[in-house]
């Protein structure tokens, strides 16, 4: 009797691991097709606030808009949370940076799994107002995504790669940030972070093509990160930047006053696919993510010392993740007495916590929130099909 036992307890736990990914992939395609067409109907039907409704309508879109936005990504994060996926974060405290003013975020790129990581890190920040206020710097492939229109409804930006386009979409970003920043400056929309990956693509495939440039040009061999490209990051400094004058941690809307350098780490080197975060393919993982925080008017803003400062940046990050593999931690800070930086290193890790009854409430009001548009189109879609019938 015992070896029929095991032998069915064996089967029961093959058949689960087997119908587990089946069930999270049917719940994330239920997310898809719920949450996304709500926020589009939300926002269609707000946009007479946003467009009649002077600054104060317009202020009062943007946060609801934000709010919603916010709860969107919270889903994104809840499948990884809900698969073990978690974060620690050690480094630079980000108290100082969250509460006042915008800031430019740097962070290196390995794996699609970066940016639902960053979003569960992002989420603890100021109650999740962060990922509500921040803005993405992204391929212009996603514009073709399921979350493209969320993302070009939301204000984010789509950078079109290739060296004939680059003049043309640093012109059309920084287009793109000067209205933002008459939105900051109208009190229509809050400073908000503005998160890109400096490196232009995914680790594996841009190291080779990195490090050749590098010996060409006697440049820093690298080896977990890539060189880092100067374009985008010099356009938003130019363009959002505050004054020279040192950031106050207790104001807001002053523009962008801080610059956030974000390392993230895999434990082995095993960076994290948006796949393995859907399905749940990979045993409970934690996350391991770096900041160093700068005060915004430490950083020069011509071409040939920004280009230095940036690759700086990423000597460092290549340093940190050197240690970091090698040890399974990174290093305490080395320069805590640095000018430029604004917030002190407290060391790590920080384990990151989500509520998961908040995340839970946040999947019930969008699966309501789809019945409910679901019910609303069905209706008008009878009264169109009626009144049509009648006419004929």
């Amino acid at each position: 009797m015992a070896p029929r036992l095991g032998g069915a307890t064996a089967a029961c736990r093959w058949a689960w691991r087997l119908a587990l990914p089946a069930l999270r992939l049917a719940l994330v395609l239920l997310n898809n097709v719920t949450v996304i067409p709500s926020y589009c109907l939300w926002l269609l039907l707000l946009q007479p606030l946003r467009l009649l409704g002077g600054a104060g309508g317009s202020a009062l879109y943007w946060r609801i808009e934000g709010l919603m936005y916010g709860w969107m990504q919270a889903v994104m994060a809840s499948w990884g949370w809900s698969a073990g996926y978690t974060v620690a974060e050690w480094g630079d405290d980000l108290s100082a940076v969250c509460g006042g003013g915008g800031a430019m975020v740097l962070v290196n790129h390995q794996a699609t799994g970066d940016i639902p990581a960053l979003l569960t890190a992002l989420l603890a920040k100021e109650g999740g107002a962060v990922v509500r206020r921040a803005t993405w710097l992204m391929d212009d492939v996603f514009r073709y995504s399921n979350f493209g229109v969320v993302s070009a409804l939301h204000g984010d930006f789509f950078i079109r790669q290739g060296r004939a386009h680059r003049g043309a979409q640093l012109a059309a970003l920084a287009r793109h940030l000067e209205a933002r920043r008459r939105q900051f400056r109208d009190g229509r929309r809050d400073d908000g972070w503005i998160v890109l990956f400096p490196e232009g693509g995914f680790l594996r495939k841009r190291r080779s093509a990195s490090q050749q440039f590098a010996r060409k040009n006697a440049l820093p061999h690298l080896t977990h990160v890539t060189l880092p490209r100067l374009g985008a990051a010099q356009v938003i400094l130019r363009t959002l930047r505050a004054g020279q004058d040192p950031p106050s941690p207790s104001v807001g809307g002053q523009g962008l006053r801080w610059v956030v350098d974000v390392t993230m780490a895999y434990p082995e080197a095993r960076p994290m696919d948006i796949q393995t975060w859907v399905l749940g393919q990979r045993p409970p993982t934690v996350i391991h993510v770096h900041y160093r925080t700068f005060a915004a008017h430490h950083v020069p803003l011509d071409t040939e010392p920004l280009t230095a400062w940036l690759y700086q940046r990423f000597v460092e990050k290549d340093r940190l993740l050197a240690h970091f593999y090698r040890t399974g931690a990174f290093p305490p800070a080395a320069d805590k007495g640095r000018e430029e930086t604004v917030t002190p290193d407290d060391g790590g890790p920080r384990p990151v916590t989500l509520d998961s009854a908040w995340l839970l409430g946040v999947h019930l009001l969008a699966l309501a929130s789809g019945i409910m548009w679901y019910q609303v189109l069905r209706y008008l879609c009878g009264c169109v099909f009626r009144a049509v019938l009648s006419v004929n």
